[in-house]
């Protein structure tokens, strides 16, 4: 079974919100998971993401691959915390 970390989108059509979640890579985008590790919300003034580092890290160690999307938000999110430093 290959594991991937994506984001699976829930909410409304015009006020879209997006969990973290790890799952088979053949499951489809909002179907079953085996893990919710955080969310994503694009849509205040300031885009908000959270995530369990620890479990990240966790998953990542025991071979599931991070989303091009997900790795996209990682990045910014470092850099925002780095420019506020």
């Amino acid at each position: 079974m290959s594991v991937k970390i994506r984001m699976k989108r829930f909410g409304t059509k015009d006020k879209a919100k997006w969990r973290v979640v790890v799952c088979d890579s053949k499951s489809p985008r909002d179907g079953r998971f085996i893990e919710e590790i955080g969310y994503y919300d694009p849509l205040p003034k300031q885009e908000k993401l959270s995530l369990k580092e620890a479990r990240l890290e966790y998953w990542v160690k025991n071979g599931a691959r991070v989303s091009e999307a997900l790795k996209s938000l990682i990045r910014r999110q470092k850099k925002k915390a780095k420019a506020a430093k």
